[in-house]
């Protein structure tokens, strides 16, 4: 990892815990804000952790895009978790065959850049 790239990585973690430290839930509930402070935390953390031995290049600027991306998304709907994505559902495909194979394939390209390693960890 170069330095300017480390630079960005840890500004990136430094953002997200200032943005926890300052959030707000939308029905401003302390119970509702409490717990979205903690889910965006502990995100953060498992997610770094998670990616802080990737040495690709490509796949370092695809983890920070996500990151951007998550980051701006929050603070724009004002929700700490990864909006769903709206695909039909797998049991429109036959259990085996190219069908399956074909809708997973399909599944997996459409998926938003802020949701790549959403399931990953879930």
């Amino acid at each position: 990892m170069t330095a300017v790239t480390r630079q960005e990585v840890l500004g990136l973690y430094r953002k997200i815990f200032r943005i926890a430290n300052k959030w707000q839930s939308a029905s401003g509930q302390v119970e509702e804000t409490i717990r979205e402070k903690e889910y965006i935390k502990n995100e953060a953390k498992t997610l770094f952790r998670k990616n802080k031995n990737v040495t690709d290049p490509k796949l370092i600027k695809q983890c920070i895009e996500e990151c951007e991306a998550r980051i701006e998304i929050g603070l724009h709907y004002n929700i700490p978790y990864p909006r769903p994505i709206h695909l039909p559902p797998m049991g429109l495909a036959h259990k085996q065959g190219r069908t399956l194979r074909h809708q997973e394939k399909l599944r997996k390209i459409s998926k938003p850049i802020y949701l790549k390693s959403h399931d990953e960890i879930s």
